[in-house]
Parts: structure tokens; C-alpha cells; sequence
């Protein structure tokens, strides 16, 4: 969330409306997942993770950097929903393995959305 709250707030230049509203959609998306995530965290009795450094850390993820160009916010973007993609796709299979049905449904959910967002985002780059 923090890479697409980063890239909307400092995407300049001739697709600025277009991209910065975009990115605005995903970054909301990305909050209201993150909480539910964190929530079904707490109900297996666990912690969620939480702090930026903390989750970057554990991401393993190069944070961005601006100004940039409009398409380098988009590749970074598709590197990241691509890595975040890998996880819900090894969560969703750890998950039914334990017959966790919750959370693999919480994943596939994730993974549809991870999906279309990475189509277009990959379109963009066509452009």
C-alpha cells in the first residue's frame, strides 16, 4: 500500500489525472485489505505485523523513489502486485493444507484483485 500511496502522491506529467486517480483506487483498496487481513490474523490468535519499516522488511520489497517517471511508478507497481501475487498464492495453498477455508477465500479474493490490477497496469505500459 505504502508503493501505490507513494506513487499517487508524486506521479507528474501528461497522464497525471488518469494515473494519479488510479492509484488512488488501489491504495484504498490496499488499505481496507490490509485490515481484513490483519484481522483474520487475530482471529487464528496471532499478531499482525505493523509499522512501515516492519512491513517493508518483510515485503522485501525497494521502495520507490521521485521524481520518477510516470511508467517507472507503473513497473514498480507491476514488480510489487507481481510479489504480492506469489504470496497470496503460497498463503492460499499453506492455508488449504490446514483446511483454513477462511483464509484461502480471503486469498483467492486478494488474487482476483491482484490479477485485474496487474492487467492493468501491464496495459498501461503497451500504451
Amino acid at each position: 500500500m505504502a508503493l501505490t500511496h507513494f506513487a499517487h502522491w508524486n506521479v507528474e506529467g501528461e497522464d497525471f489525472f488518469p494515473l494519479h486517480k488510479a492509484f488512488q483506487e488501489q491504495y484504498e483498496n490496499l488499505f481496507e485489505a490490509i485490515d481484513e487481513i490483519a484481522e483474520r490474523v487475530r482471529a487464528l490468535n496471532a499478531y499482525a505485523i505493523g509499522g512501515l519499516a516492519t512491513l517493508a522488511k518483510a515485503a522485501n520489497m525497494e521502495e520507490l523513489k521521485a521524481p520518477s517517471p510516470q511508467k517507472d511508478y507503473v513497473a514498480a507497481l507491476i514488480v510489487a502486485n507481481e510479489k504480492v501475487t506469489e504470496d497470496a498464492l503460497r498463503t492460499r495453498e499453506l492455508a488449504g493444507s490446514a483446511n483454513d477455508l477462511e483464509t484461502q477465500d480471503l486469498m483467492i479474493k486478494r488474487l482476483q484483485w491482484h490479477e485485474k490490477t496487474l492487467w492493468m497496469l501491464k496495459s498501461y505500459l503497451k500504451a
